[in-house]
């Protein structure tokens, strides 16, 4: 019997959300470091910031920002980079990824 036999391929299309305080639990990171960090825009939440600071609203990240902050941490602290320095080598490295995504696609 010949037949096509096709790979099972499993989906999680569940996105996982932390709170400021999950991220700075899962991080290592304390929480006034991790807003100075989204004061640089060096993470984003996932909701936008209610410019008028609604209390009671708490931020939100998406679980990727997870290493992304480790990525901050090993750029500051084991190389001695500045906060805008950081900025300056995640923007080459989000550029980069791009492109090298890009680059697969047109080789599809």
């Amino acid at each position: 019997m010949t037949g096509r036999h096709g790979a099972i391929v499993l989906r999680r299309d569940v996105r996982m959300e932390l709170t400021l305080d999950a991220l700075a639990a899962c991080t290592g990171v304390h929480p006034v470091v991790l807003e100075r960090y989204m004061e640089f825009g060096l993470i984003d939440p996932t909701e936008p910031i209610d410019p008028l600071g609604s209390p009671g609203q708490e931020l939100v990240f998406d679980a990727a920002v997870v290493s992304r902050v480790r990525t901050i941490e090993h750029l500051r602290g084991e190389m001695g980079v500045n906060l805008a320095g950081v900025a300056v080598i995640l923007d080459l490295l989000d550029r980069l990824r791009a492109l090298q995504a890009e680059n697969a696609r047109r080789r599809d």
